[in-house]
């Protein structure tokens, strides 16, 4: 399965369409999408070389602004869309209870969702929901964001044809650990 994601986003970041692509993703990833940018970003920077910092520059914009929506799905939206999102991924019972003590530790929550696989839209909607200051939100998350898509970006950059063939060799030890930690990170805000 992985390959042929990896197939797909080899093929769209060849197209006109790559930046596009991955500002949607970037985006979506942030307030309702499970899968994250870096799908598409570590090809296109790959491809891009001379590109890496632009393109860490568009997914940590697009990703912040996504991260904003997901605050206001959060904020203003709550019982009409987050709910159902929330039901959804069976995190409801989980997420009420980190609601209660969220804006104690929010702004360190926020900057380490930025950063880790942890489900980034979960923090998000809390933030918007719990109220956290808006200011505080905005700028962990582009910190968090900015330091995670830069250094995807910058160690692409440096040792990036080695690693596209390293990626390529070790696509399928790859696939199983992006999946451990996808799967496992919705573990953790499951049973948290």
């Amino acid at each position: 399965m992985m390959k042929k994601v990896y197939d797909w986003a080899m093929r769209v970041v060849a197209g006109p369409k790559a930046f596009v692509t991955l500002c949607i993703m970037a985006f979506a990833e942030s307030s309702f999408f499970p899968i994250p940018p870096d799908i598409l970003m570590i090809p296109l920077v790959l491809k891009r070389r001379d590109e890496a910092f632009k393109i860490a520059l568009w997914c940590t914009v697009w990703s912040v602004i996504g991260g904003a929506f997901g605050y206001a799905i959060g904020h203003f939206l709550y019982d009409v869309v987050a709910v159902p999102i929330l039901n959804f991924y069976h995190y409801m019972p989980q997420f009420e209870k980190f609601c209660a003590s969220y804006n104690q530790y929010g702004a360190w929550i926020v900057f380490g969702a930025g950063i880790t696989p942890f489900p980034y839209k979960i923090i998000t909607i809390a933030s918007g929901v719990t109220g956290l200051n808006f200011g505080v939100f905005m700028l962990a998350s582009v910190i968090a964001r900015g330091l995670r898509f830069y250094l995807v970006a910058g160690l692409l950059w440096k040792w990036g044809e080695p690693m596209k063939a390293w990626i390529e060799k070790n696509l399928g030890w790859l696939s199983i650990l992006f999946f451990i930690l996808l799967v496992g990170s919705f573990y953790l805000v499951k049973y948290l």
